[in-house]
């Protein structure tokens, strides 16, 4: 039965998690550019724009395909990532209860699991997670920012140009010809395939684990979300029985303690987020070497020394938005997909003995 339990919460999640990604990848992938793209503080910024303007300069420079780049192995990756965090979630929710039972039998705690239990079973089911699924991601950051990069490598190509345009060039083509040529020039086709290639050609099988240990140590970030979560589901359960009402809680209310969790743990953990995409993105995005990064401590010294403390928080508020919004249909959506496994599962048992006489 546990494991049963177990496995419904995986397709749920696997399946509540598709949906959420759908709907909000476009803020994924403009959130993912403003993470990677590096400035140097020492040099003057262009004015910040709002993410609806970064969305419809996307939507016209590259159609509604640049929104979506990598939406395929992200997919994957979502169905990939729930399943597995909510299969092995549930696992050690169903001995963490168990125990607590056990432990109220014997005269001690009240049967319920406590906080920092919640806090261990979240980081042992996101641990599992992240060793298996991390290689996807890296795919998918890559597919999100490969424009970004391309742009960054013809910018440097005109400014080569630019330095080399008092030496002669008789014979050749003008100046104006040859930037006129790079301003014509489009992103190559970027797919999954070839984004695999190229970062097996760059740092070979390990290149997909790129970025594992921020995001080994960002566990903590779905661990403080369920923490919030469960806490926050079990005092309104709680008082409702108090108050002698239904226990049962609404896909409206589940939306609201899915957002309030995800808030909590978004804030907490976001420069962890950043450096990690930064280390899984193409590092010509970076405009030289100073801004390239080798690891993840060489990664944060960098981006304090070049870019300062805001470097962290780039593209956070774009974040709060879609992780949010991502967390809470993803709650609201599981919740409703176990309760119709459970119906059909006593459906089945209810009819399966009449069609059996």
């Amino acid at each position: 039965m546990a494991n049963s339990n177990a496995l419904a919460n995986g397709l749920a999640g696997a399946s509540a998690g598709i949906v959420a990604q759908i709907i909000t990848y476009p803020l994924q992938t403009v959130n993912t550019r403003q993470q990677t793209e590096r400035l140097d503080k020492k040099k003057k910024k262009p004015p910040p724009s709002s993410t609806l303007s970064q969305i419809l300069q996307v939507l016209r420079i590259e159609g509604l395909g640049g929104l979506y780049s990598g939406l395929k192995p992200s997919l994957l990756g979502t169905a990939a990532s729930q399943g597995v965090y909510y299969y092995f979630y549930q696992v050690f929710k169903n001995k963490a209860e168990a125990i607590a039972i056990a432990r109220k039998l014997k005269g001690r705690g009240d049967g319920t699991v406590g906080m920092l239990s919640w806090l261990v079973v979240a980081a042992i089911a996101g641990t599992f997670n992240v060793l298996l699924t991390n290689p996807i991601w890296v795919l998918v950051t890559r597919m999100q920012t490969h424009t970004q990069a391309e742009r960054n490598i013809i910018a440097r190509k005109k400014l080569a140009l630019l330095r080399d345009a008092s030496e002669s060039n008789s014979g050749g083509p003008t100046l104006q010809e040859q930037l006129a040529a790079l301003d014509s020039l489009k992103p190559r086709p970027y797919g999954t395939l070839h984004a695999a290639h190229e970062v097996y050609k760059e740092a070979g099988i390990f290149g997909f684990w790129k970025g594992i240990i921020p995001t080994l140590i960002m566990v903590c970030n779905p661990s403080i979300q369920f923490m919030i979560y469960e806490s926050s589901l079990k005092k309104l359960k709680a008082r409702r029985s108090a108050n002698k009402q239904s226990s049962n809680v609404t896909a409206l209310e589940v939306f609201l303690l899915g957002a309030l969790a995800k808030l909590g743990a978004t804030v907490t953990t976001y420069p962890l987020l950043v450096v990690k995409s930064r280390l899984q993105a193409k590092q010509e995005i970076g405009e030289n070497k100073s801004l390239r990064y080798s690891g993840t401590v060489d990664a944060i010294v960098k981006m304090l020394r070049h870019e300062g403390i805001p470097s962290f928080y780039k593209g956070m508020s774009t974040k709060i938005v879609q992780s949010v919004f991502a967390a809470s249909l993803l709650f609201m959506v599981k919740e409703e997909v176990v309760k119709a496994y459970i119906v059909l599962g006593q459906r089945s048992k209810k009819y399966l003995p009449k069609l059996n006489t």
